[in-house]
């Protein structure tokens, strides 16, 4: 055998695998499907700007050693998240503040705001879906106004056929503080993410344009072990079925002007908008292109096996699919699986930092 690992996928997971697992002294070999590093976080530029190719990544964190440990790779500026949603001809500030209430009706206090909101909900005990769930923590306005639209083209499904989990992310404040995020710790790398993970493989061997699932045995016979961060179901040949995801086409377009929206990113929740938001990426790092911007609209589309899977569907259905496939792999000598596609689940950046950095430990302990 060749190499003490192949690690299949150069994605966060990925990548810090092969980082650390090349530092104790092991031969490691990075398999690649798509022709670039970096997974979703990969950046390139166009006129001096970073392009955000699969959507914006804002690396936020309280953990201090995730973060020192991520800026032995980068330096990170001082960005932070404060975006804005436009209905109809109305621009409000995300998350949910007093800056949005006081657009939406008029108040200034977080009282005024609370005595609003409460006229607006409706109580329901056990809320089955997403709407029940809006109508009772915001109410009918901010419902109606910013969540319904928004969220039935994000997920192609009626509100009351979601989950009610999805709306309890949503911060809800009544402060006019409208950082989006409450971590000690946020930022976007200088000079965009690729960066990184050039410095994290710079001294293994990658191979782009390989997709491991096609020539399984062979790539197998090559390594002690495997590490594969790819999806779950695709890997056993979906056996028990497909696992559902939402998934996103990216329109990027570039402006000869300064400055196309004034911020990073703009949600537009009308139902009959047929994107979710654009995103300006010169904000990212406030960058001076002369002239020049680009923007990225996002759209919403059906998950087939050829899209991207992006957002797992964590609900009671695809969870059940998802546990049959952990039994498989749990049943597998010598192969890891990890990350957000073979674990299929939801990760924050530094969450994945967090889990590959524990799962080291395991193997290598």
């Amino acid at each position: 055998m060749k190499y003490d690992y192949i690690i299949v996928g150069s994605g966060l997971f990925g990548s810090i695998c092969a980082y650390e697992l090349n530092k104790i002294g092991k031969n490691i070999l990075v398999l690649e499907k798509r022709n670039h590093i970096g997974g979703n976080c990969y950046t390139y530029s166009e006129d001096n700007i970073n392009i955000h190719k699969y959507g914006p990544h804002i690396f936020h964190t309280s953990n201090v050693e995730i973060w020192n440990y991520m800026q032995q790779f980068t330096e990170f500026n001082n960005f932070s998240t404060r975006p804005l949603a436009k209905y109809k001809d109305e621009i409000y500030s995300l998350p949910f503040n007093m800056w949005t209430f006081n657009k939406m009706w008029g108040v200034s206090t977080p009282e005024e705001a609370k005595k609003k909101m409460a006229e607006q909900t409706i109580f329901i005990e056990n809320p089955k879906n997403l709407e029940e769930q809006a109508l009772t923590s915001v109410g009918k306005d901010v419902y109606e106004k910013l969540i319904k639209g928004y969220v039935q083209k994000q997920w192609r499904k009626p509100c009351h056929e979601l989950p009610a989990s999805i709306i309890k992310r949503l911060p809800v404040r009544f402060t006019y503080d409208n950082n989006y995020y409450f971590d000690n710790y946020q930022g976007i790398p200088i000079g965009g993410y690729t960066h990184i993970f050039e410095k994290m493989l710079n001294k293994i061997e990658v191979k782009l344009n390989i997709d491991y699932l096609n020539n399984k045995d062979y790539w197998n016979s090559l390594a002690k072990k495997i590490i594969y961060t790819g999806p779950i179901d695709r890997y056993f040949e979906y056996e028990y079925g497909d696992l559902e995801y939402k998934t996103t086409k990216f329109e990027h377009q570039r402006h000869e002007i300064n400055d196309y929206q004034g911020i990073f990113m703009v949600s537009y929740t009308e139902a009959d908008i047929p994107f979710t938001r654009i995103i300006e990426h010169k904000h990212f790092e406030k960058t001076d292109s002369d002239g020049v911007t680009w923007t990225t609209k996002e759209f919403p589309v059906e998950f087939t096996r050829d899209t991207e899977p992006y957002y797992p569907v964590n609900d009671a259905e695809n969870t059940a699919i998802y546990k049959k496939y952990q039994d498989l792999a749990n049943q597998l000598d010598n192969t890891y699986f990890g990350g957000r596609l073979a674990e299929y689940k939801y990760y924050d950046m530094d969450k994945v930092v967090e889990s590959t950095l524990n799962f080291l430990t395991t193997i290598t302990n």
